[in-house]
């Protein structure tokens, strides 16, 4: 029976997660592309807004870009230059640093949006589910720091990092190697998981009208205020 469950958790389940990330944002932007926005409440309370966004935004995001490159870069390539040792310690200590930045900012805005009621009002049942979700996994995350320092040679990491290249590679290890890990990896990893797969029915797709392209724009964006809008033109000479 705990065969079973990992095989449906960490075999079938990534693929029903990444399915629905990829295809039901495609359907969403095909069908309901007006609904494709954060829904910012800024005009409602700017307060704690700026610094709880800035934060939660700059942690997040070192963290997707940090588990992206420690889970899907092969060892082959890192052992050029770090050990599976060094590669998990550097792991612990900037994980740590941007998951606790991102966590002061994600409880700044969900602090927020649940004690002003006009925010709360306006907002859906899935925009809290989404920051509760976040903050319990960042949360998740956080806890597995204590247990990472308990297998400083960094098997851990090499165990969790074979497992996410062979489900993106189509080939998935067996799951049964993932039953010797502490419940926070496993609860960890089932609820990344489920983030993919509710993705395309929250806020969170705005993630991917990120304006990246505003970092090598030639232009130069022209602001005008009231003063020199009401200011007479001068005749042409």
């Amino acid at each position: 029976m705990r065969d079973t469950i990992f095989h449906i958790l960490f075999v079938w389940y990534p693929y029903v997660c990444l399915s629905s990330f990829v295809f039901g944002s495609l359907i969403r932007f095909d069908r309901e592309p007006y609904t494709w926005r954060a829904g910012s409440s800024q005009i409602l309370r700017a307060k704690q807004l700026r610094l709880g966004s800035n934060l939660f935004h700059f942690g997040i995001l070192f963290l997707f870009l940090g588990h992206t490159v420690g889970l899907l870069t092969p060892k082959a390539v890192y052992s050029l230059l770090l050990t599976p040792a060094e590669k998990q310690l550097i792991a612990i200590i900037a994980g740590g640093i941007a998951g606790t930045v991102c966590f002061i900012g994600l409880t700044i805005l969900l602090h927020r949006r649940l004690t002003d009621s006009r925010i709360r009002q306006t907002s859906t049942y899935m925009d809290l589910a989404v920051l509760i979700i976040l903050w319990v996994q960042l949360s998740l995350g956080l806890i597995t720091l204590p247990f990472s320092l308990q297998h400083t040679d960094g098997s851990v990491m090499i165990q969790l990092s074979h497992w996410a290249q062979g489900i993106l590679t189509v080939q998935p290890v067996d799951a049964r190697t993932l039953q010797g890990l502490d419940w926070p990896y496993l609860v960890h990893l089932v609820l990344g998981m489920t983030i993919f797969l509710i993705f395309p029915f929250s806020r969170l797709v705005h993630i991917w009208s990120a304006p990246i392209w505003y970092l090598g724009r030639r232009g130069y964006q022209v602001v005008r205020t009231r003063r020199d809008l009401a200011a007479p033109r001068q005749p042409a000479e």
